[in-house]
């Protein structure tokens, strides 16, 4: 059989599922475990020095300390995705966590895996989605500044909620009402050939595939707003799209009521970035 999943821990590869926190760990108990993700398809790992070093910054915004570089865990990253057929289509996931600590965590006590295993890529063909009744946290109530777990458990009722109501995925809100982002990635609206999203607020992660998409339409002389976005503003796009890590660029095909075609803006930004990853490898 196929190998499915490998994970790096304690400087050695495992194939399979291997345990990793023990009943006793801090992180098992009050959450201090961060991850990033990355991506492999097609022969390319496109941004995963970033997704890395995201890792990282997300290590130190949860008080544990960093025990590789990212030059290390992307030398990892590429090692893992090595024992793989060429071209599987791969999550590479970087993670942290503390094993011991009080009400905060001990950062000497940081723990560190890299995990790369088969995860498909979601069709390009688009998918549904709602509006939430939940929102995210202000970066005063929650640690927004870093990719952690704890923070999942809330996008995943939104997710349930959407699902509930016949929907694959959801639009949150920020706690003032604004557009903050779909539960599992970024948003953007197109309108009169314009593009738009969300400012970061605080509330969200600025993604990585969210900041390159943007880079590479303003490259070809498509404006690109950041800006407060409100629920009328979905109602009225032209177009809606996702950016994210797990399915990269994706149209919105129908929003609550409203049935959508995929728009020449998010087929050319899903265009600009695949030609991205090919050129970057």
């Amino acid at each position: 059989m196929p190998m499915k999943s490998i994970v790096y821990y304690d400087g050695k590869w495992t194939e399979g599922d291997p345990p990793l926190l023990s009943a006793m760990s801090h992180a098992v108990w009050l959450s201090s475990i961060v991850f990033d993700g990355a991506r492999a398809f097609e022969g390319v790992m496109p941004d995963l020095d970033l997704h890395c070093a995201r890792a990282i910054a997300s290590c130190i915004a949860f008080a544990m300390k960093p025990t590789l570089t990212v030059q290390e865990m992307v030398e990892l990253g590429k090692d893992g995705v090595e024992k793989f057929p060429n071209g599987a289509e791969l999550y590479i996931r970087p993670m942290f966590w503390a094993q011991e600590g009080w009400i905060s965590p001990d950062p000497e006590s940081t723990q560190f895996a890299m995990l790369v295993y088969e995860s498909p890529l979601p069709p390009a063909s688009g998918f549904a989605a709602c509006l939430s009744s939940r929102r995210r946290p202000a970066q005063d109530q929650a640690t927004t500044d870093a990719k952690a777990s704890c923070l999942y458990p809330n996008a995943a009722r939104a997710m349930r909620e959407a699902v509930e109501r016949g929907f694959d995925n959801a639009v949150v809100l920020d706690p003032s009402g604004n557009v903050a982002e779909f539960a599992t990635s970024n948003l953007f609206t197109v309108k009169d050939g314009m593009a738009h999203t969300p400012i970061p607020n605080g509330t969200f992660l600025n993604g990585i595939t969210r900041q390159r998409v943007i880079t590479l339409l303003r490259e070809q002389e498509i404006e690109v707003i950041e800006r407060s976005l409100t629920p009328a503003d979905l109602n009225e796009a032209d177009e809606i799209f996702s950016t994210g890590n797990h399915g990269k660029v994706i149209p919105i095909i129908r929003y609550e009521d409203r049935d959508l075609q995929p728009g020449p803006i998010s087929a050319l930004a899903r265009e600009l970035y695949w030609e991205f990853a090919h050129d970057n490898k």
